[in-house]
């Protein structure tokens, strides 16, 4: 097959809306790529979602997005990637694609905590499901062993950030009790990683309430500066991802009020299409 009939757009998934604040990060260090970017919102969320339905439900996105042309797809999505992104790298890709890659938002979040920690006490703040998963806990042990971890499910987040309740008085209760039981866990723990997209839009309030001299790490520029890191190790895909500048969106519910909130993650207008995955 000619190289031109390869190339394609990297696809950008996630469950709901936060993916979008790890997209406005790597557009803003790779805008010369095209992104099409799919929010799968009528089934959000994928927090309190089942393994298995968040691998079915992952994988029809993947291969959507596969049909769209995209030769690379970003799991924009901690959930997706704590559940759904190992079975769909080592079962299904062989069979779809072998030469496409789908990456995750967790491994490149765990390996630039190892440089920002200093005393190996990390906290991590996520949906029920990525903390029920171990996900973090895995990562981080795999690469840094003597360092602890803990989890802590912050299941109000979300909703506050949905229904733009992010600065508003429920917030402020929410974000304090979540960090005060966090760090009541260990105090020693001086980095606690938002384990959920949707969170760095909740940075005023957690920076306003954490405790002087705690990092918080948001994954947008960390994944931003993974991807450019791959595409670099990876000239074979970097030429498979087409270059126009162009970024498409689109959600399987309501694409005008996909498109409201989105410009809120964005900061810029954003016009959505409905697609079925």
């Amino acid at each position: 097959m000619d190289i031109d009939k390869k190339m394609g757009p990297i696809g950008v998934f996630d469950s709901g809306f936060g993916g979008l604040s790890i997209l406005r990060e790597i557009r803003r260090e790779l805008p010369q790529y095209d992104y099409v970017f799919v929010g799968d919102n009528a089934r959000a969320p994928y927090g309190t979602r089942s393994f298995q339905l968040v691998y079915e439900f992952t994988l029809q996105a993947v291969k959507h997005l596969f049909d769209q042309g995209c030769q690379l797809v970003i799991l924009a999505c901690n959930t997706a990637s704590a559940k759904a992104l190992r079975t769909i790298q080592q079962r299904d890709l062989p069979l779809i694609d072998p030469d496409r890659r789908v990456l995750g938002v967790i491994r490149p979040t765990v390996e630039a905590v190892g440089e920002i920690s200093r005393t190996g006490h990390v906290g991590v703040f996520g949906t029920p499901g990525t903390i029920a998963s171990g996900s973090y806990d895995i990562e981080i042990k795999k690469l840094h062993p003597h360092f602890e971890v803990y989890g802590h499910a912050c299941p109000m987040w979300v909703p506050l950030v949905e229904n733009s309740e992010s600065d508003g008085p429920g917030a402020d209760y929410f974000v304090k009790k979540d960090i005060d039981a966090l760090l009541a866990m260990d105090g020693d723990i001086d980095t606690v990683i938002l384990g959920c997209t949707h969170y760095p839009l909740l940075l005023p309030k957690e920076r306003q309430i954490m405790p002087e001299g705690i990092n918080v790490v948001a994954q947008g520029d960390i994944v931003a500066r993974s991807l450019m890191d791959y595409l670099a190790r990876h000239p074979e895909m970097e030429v498979r991802c087409s270059k126009g500048g162009v970024c498409r969106y689109t959600t399987t519910d309501d694409a005008e009020k996909f498109g409201v909130l989105a410009s809120v993650f964005m900061g810029e207008e954003v016009t959505a299409a409905t697609v079925k995955l």
